[in-house]
């Protein structure tokens, strides 16, 4: 019987949302204190295109300049309508780039490392870097699953804690397809409104019509042609 009592309590443990699964930390000598879960100026809000918006809880306690220059950004409305342009099943999502290829960043100066205690798992928000450990700038990268080889060598300044599913729904590639973006983003202080899911595209036109030769009888429209799509150089960051 305690075995099955085990088991469901495990299995309750993996249903439930990150929020309920991350514990009030306890005090630790010269350690900051954590803000609230509840605390709205620590609270990111991230609509995306994947259909819902995510909660990420900021940690200004162990990043504080990392945190204060995402929330400056995003009252900025810098990050409304970036893509996220690099996406690793099983690994991450890294977005943030206005250049869309992992090259670019804010017209902000870049953020000193400010690597801490925070463990890589599964909803980890992360500031994306180049090999200077002093580079991050604009662009961050969300944990799908454990990667704990890169803790302490790049700089967790929060946790998703509500609607991971629409970040496991967004779009995989090196640059995807059909990238997902962030169609919002706000801070929770600042009394966003409620989530508006994005328009769908225009359709797509079908061309000018095709004459067959020797008929002149018109055989249809031609079908659209796709650009080449250049191959970006990327931010290696972060590495498996």
């Amino acid at each position: 019987m305690r075995f099955f009592a085990g088991f469901f309590a495990f299995a309750a443990c993996l249903s439930s949302p990150l929020a309920a699964q991350q514990p009030a930390e306890p005090a630790v000598a010269g350690r900051a204190t954590p803000p609230a879960m509840t605390d709205k100026e620590n609270l990111l809000l991230l609509d995306l295109s994947t259909g819902g918006r995510v909660t990420i809880w900021l940690r200004p306690d162990v990043a504080p300049k990392t945190v204060a220059q995402i929330k400056t950004l995003t009252r900025k409305h810098f990050y409304d309508g970036l893509a996220f342009h690099r996406v690793i099943d099983g690994f991450m999502a890294q977005g943030g780039d206005p250049k869309g290829d992992g090259t670019g960043g804010s017209d902000m100066p870049n953020i000193p490392a400010e690597f801490n205690y925070l463990p890589h798992v599964r909803g980890a928000v992360s500031a994306a870097r180049a090999d200077d450990k002093d580079s991050a700038n604009s662009q961050f990268f969300i944990v799908f699953q454990p990667r704990l080889a890169l803790d302490k060598k790049y700089t967790i300044f929060g946790r998703v804690i509500d609607g991971m599913q629409y970040v496991d729904a967004i779009e995989r590639g090196e640059p995807p397809a059909n990238p997902s973006k962030i169609v919002h983003a706000y801070i929770a202080a600042d009394s966003p409104p409620a989530y508006v899911a994005a328009p769908p595209p225009p359709p797509v036109g079908l061309g000018a019509p095709v004459t067959l030769p020797g008929t002149g009888t018109s055989a249809g429209v031609a079908a659209p042609k796709k650009a080449a799509t250049p191959t970006p150089a990327r931010k290696p960051a972060p590495r498996r």
